[in-house]
């Protein structure tokens, strides 16, 4: 019994070493360790619309790219659905000084720039300092960068 406990195990192990490289990507759209939600549960169109952050309802939200994103009204939910590319965050919502910087780093929701009628998230205020100190040398390295820093 234990020579196939342990033999069950071993092609456990194998089969998780297998896969292990494929898990080590970072999700397209970044929504915290134990989270399926985009920006943090902020509603992407308020950036635009109500020009702060605002908490989403999850009742009224949608799933794009393998993520819910939630939202404050239906109006701002109809509008993401009609064009989630004017909404969403840059770089998935990680924060876009360490994309630039070639890696990636959680997005705070409540640490925001809309930049050309783009979204971007930072990590923390430091970060955001060191990002509004030349947003466009940033977002143009980011941009070279991503999505290959998701791998």
């Amino acid at each position: 019994m234990w020579k196939s406990l342990r033999a069950a195990l071993c092609g456990v192990l194998v089969a998780v070493g297998a896969i292990s490289p494929a898990l080590a990507r970072d999700a397209q759209i970044y929504t915290g360790t134990f989270s399926s939600t985009a920006v943090g549960g902020y509603d992407a169109v308020a950036y635009f619309t109500d020009h702060k952050p605002v908490k989403g309802n999850s009742k009224i939200s949608t799933e794009y790219k393998g993520a819910k994103w939630y939202f404050s009204s239906t109006e701002n939910r109809d509008k993401f659905v009609a064009s989630p590319s004017q909404y969403e965050p840059q770089y998935g919502g990680y924060c876009a000084w360490a994309v630039a910087q070639g890696h990636t780093a959680s997005g705070d929701p409540t640490l925001w720039r809309v930049v050309n009628n783009k979204l971007y998230l930072n990590y923390d205020a430091d970060v955001q300092k060191k990002w509004e100190a030349n947003i466009p040398d940033f977002i143009q390295k980011a941009n070279a960068n991503w999505p290959k820093v998701l791998e």
